[in-house]
């Protein structure tokens, strides 16, 4: 089932506890199995399984650990990027160009008036 912003929460819940099941029978593992492993409740893998509400996203996160999917989460939820006001902090704080090294010239004679050059 594809999830997309019109799909219900309770939906979407359901969908992912279907995910989570279907990996974790396919890693050959038990509910319990990936309870142990996530240290977890065996009543909360059911229920997160289940799409129930009452469960914590950090479980969650543990059962990915445990599932070995958590490297998917950056996926799900990639880090927003910089506003641009960010980017010009950034910018400004960059070092545009090398000073180097200044060379001093000799003064010119003063020109005066009545002086001709």
């Amino acid at each position: 089932m594809k999830i997309d912003a019109n799909t219900i929460d309770e939906v979407v819940m359901k969908e992912l506890g279907r995910r989570l099941s279907a990996i974790r029978l396919a890693q050959n593992l038990s509910q319990r199995q990936l309870a142990e492993r996530a240290g977890l409740g065996l009543r909360t893998i059911q229920r997160l399984e289940l799409g129930a509400a009452a469960t914590q996203l950090s479980g969650f996160v543990r059962v990915c650990r445990a599932l070995g999917l958590i490297d998917r989460i950056d996926r799900l939820m990639a880090e927003p990027p910089p506003s641009p006001l960010d980017q010009l902090k950034l910018y400004e704080r960059k070092r545009r160009r090398a000073s180097g090294s200044r060379v001093s010239e000799p003064p010119a004679e003063k020109w005066t008036w009545g002086k001709s050059s």
